[in-house]
């Protein structure tokens, strides 16, 4: 069987490489050993946002009554609370395969391994192309000497979970460890994240992870960090892990978060090159191999689904000659969606200062001074980073400033002055204008803050 263009893997990157490649007129081949869509709708982005919306409704229950309406928690069902998750991906899927229909791609279901130059092969059926996109994402990694049981589990296991457990010890602070704390705290567990660098999320600016640890502290969510685990015991009812403090934890659940490594097994086989476990390519996402290429989750980067989307946009343009712009890893935004939400684009304070040394200046804005976010009752911030001006990074702590992401990733990835970007106007009462009182403040006109 040959196609102009075959794609190994339905995710996030692999059916956005087959929809963009068939719309340009090229026959397709999308190979799936699961369901189409891949990690971030079946166990990764879309099922965890409906935990964390279920997680938002409980607290909204619970603090009620701050707004004068009499309500009380009596409880959560697990069960419905699934069946509500797999109708919202039910969804999502069926809507995913009718566009994948539509659109004339030839889908392959089975278990491919990429077998020569641009050939994959599935359960005996040999498949080419003229170009092979290589789109098989990511799996939880787990550290050596911890053994995953009903009782020690990755994100997978988690959203598996038949029943609510008491507690929980979180290990990895990072964005999938912050958000099922964040869902699980909500829902009324005890919970402890243990994190071996020196703050949650580490990646992120230190103004955004200082808010986030103040939120999760009078939330009651406890944290180690600057440890690890170094041993975990099981028994009947709970696991004991012990820290390199010598610290002792315990708890019905280990959820094991520590991030995600490449699925590229095989692949150096057919002489593509790897680097550290991820698919070397060059800035236009091309393999060592002619003709093939690689993207999203096995491209070394923020393994997030919108750079797969993008990724796969890019590889099927690029194949096409259409001549698209290289992505920048650095002005594609990053969301945390914990309560409250950490969302990001651009540079944090000290790479820019590492980068740029005395041309940075940064501005912070505490949403103390929003009316929006008083009404809503959440706490947090708004930080810009500007060098000689020129906006470089945007970090924005609160609940729902997710929704803010966009305006901050445009001010980011064109390079908009402060000066200009004070001009803005944005609707009161808003979320936004606290992004748009960071840039009046950073363009020398402070406006409800003191400088």
């Amino acid at each position: 069987m040959t196609k102009d263009v075959v794609v190994l893997g339905g995710g996030s990157a692999g059916y956005a490489t087959a929809l963009r490649a068939a719309a340009l007129g090229m026959p397709v081949i999308l190979i799936e050993s699961g369901k189409l869509g891949g990690t971030c709708l079946h166990r990764g982005c879309i099922p965890t946002k409906a935990l964390l919306h279920a997680a938002e409704t409980a607290d909204s229950v619970r603090e009620a009554s701050r707004y004068g309406i009499e309500a009380s928690m009596s409880g959560v069902s697990v069960d419905a609370l699934r069946s509500y998750r797999e109708a919202v991906v039910g969804r999502l899927h069926n809507g995913l395969r009718g566009l994948i229909d539509a659109s004339g791609i030839t889908v392959v279901y089975g278990e491919g391994q990429v077998t020569g130059p641009r050939e994959v092969t599935v359960d005996g059926l040999v498949i080419q192309g003229d170009y092979l996109v290589l789109c098989t994402g990511s799996s939880p990694k787990v550290p050596a000497g911890i053994r995953l049981s009903d009782r020690v589990v990755t994100s997978d296991g988690a959203l598996d979970l038949s029943y609510l457990p008491d507690d929980v010890i979180v290990f990895g602070g990072g964005v999938i460890g912050c958000e099922f704390a964040s869902a699980w705290a909500s829902l009324g567990v005890t919970v402890t994240v243990v994190e071996a660098q020196d703050k949650l999320l580490p990646g992120e600016d230190e103004f955004a992870s200082k808010q986030l640890a103040r939120a999760f502290r009078k939330r009651g969510i406890k944290t180690r960090t600057r440890t690890a685990i170094t041993e975990v015991i099981e028994d009947e009812d709970t696991v004991r892990v012990t820290l390199e403090s010598g610290e002792q934890l315990e708890a019905e659940i280990l959820l094991v978060a520590v991030g995600r490594g490449p699925n590229t097994q095989g692949f150096a086989d057919a002489g593509i090159e790897l680097q550290n476990g991820f698919v070397a390519t060059d800035e236009r996402l091309r393999a060592s191999v002619p003709g093939v290429y690689a993207a999203g989750d096995i491209v070394a980067g923020p393994q997030l689904a919108h750079r797969g989307y993008q990724h796969g946009i890019f590889v099927a343009e690029d194949i096409a000659e259409c001549k698209p712009e290289v992505i920048d890893d650095l002005k594609i935004p990053r969301v945390a969606y914990s309560r409250p939400e950490v969302a990001s684009v651009g540079l944090s304070e000290a790479q820019a200062r590492e980068r740029y040394g005395n041309s940075v200046e940064t501005v912070v804005y505490d949403l103390a001074g929003n009316g929006k976010s008083q009404i809503l009752g959440t706490a947090g911030g708004v930080k810009v980073v500007a060098v000689e001006g020129e906006i470089a990074g945007l970090h924005l702590v609160g609940d729902r400033v997710s929704e803010l992401i966009g305006e901050a990733q445009a001010l980011v990835s064109l390079g908009v002055t402060a000066s200009a970007a004070a001009k803005l106007i944005h609707a009161h009462p808003t979320q936004s204008e606290a992004l748009g009182e960071a840039l009046m403040a950073l363009a020398g006109k402070p406006f409800h803050l003191h400088v």
